[in-house]
């Protein structure tokens, strides 16, 4: 149980990353991604990466600099503008739906302008999913300037849209329904010099 607790990658840049297991039945129609990053990083930076073998970029959160975020699904992506950070933490979620193409982002609690995504496009089930990499290939192709550094923590993946109101329990730790990925009962397995640690305030 990872409950008030963080994934520190400890060098910058890096080659390490957290591989995450979630049971897929079937292929995504619509999803929702939920983390809260802490880092002081200026340079280009991967969040969540989640490759099939057909399709590197199926659903990814990068950072490419402080004022932006690209969400990606099916290798297509969109960019939120963001103010720059004060050097807190950061917590994101976007969702998407294929029935009509709707990419959602919000930030700390608050959505931006919606975006259209991959319309009619379907996520595959079978995925390699990462969290501090991104992949050029299914499980690897790393470049280490795309590599994140810093504190990550509270990352969900669910297989529906949350409702807005979701979306703010999701920024205020507060009870959340079921999930394919819950921090709370994570299964993750570490690869290099990554450290799990006691959160240092809330």
């Amino acid at each position: 149980d990872l409950y008030r607790k963080v994934f520190v990658f400890r060098k910058d840049p890096s080659d390490a990353f957290v591989v995450l297991q979630a049971q897929l039945e079937q292929p995504l129609r619509s999803f929702t991604v939920c983390l809260r990053s802490y880092t002081d990083l200026s340079r280009p930076h991967s969040l969540f990466s989640y490759a099939t073998k057909a399709q590197d970029n199926e659903i990814l959160l990068f950072k490419p600099k402080p004022e932006e975020y690209r969400f990606y699904v099916g290798g297509k992506f969109v960019t939120f503008r963001v103010p720059e950070g004060r050097r807190d933490w950061e917590h994101v979620c976007a969702s998407w739906e294929s029935s009509t193409g709707i990419a959602e982002f919000w930030l700390n609690g608050k959505p931006w302008p919606r975006k259209g995504l991959q319309r009619g496009y379907t996520v595959g089930a079978t995925a390699a999913i990462l969290l501090g990499q991104e992949q050029d290939s299914f499980g690897g192709g790393f470049d280490l300037y795309n590599s994140f550094s810093g504190e990550l923590t509270d990352v969900y993946l669910w297989d529906t849209g949350l409702s807005p109101d979701k979306m703010r329990a999701a920024f205020l730790s507060l009870r959340l329904p079921p999930a394919l990925l819950a921090w709370n009962s994570l299964s993750y397995e570490v690869k290099g010099d990554v450290v799990v640690k006691p959160r240092l305030r809330e």
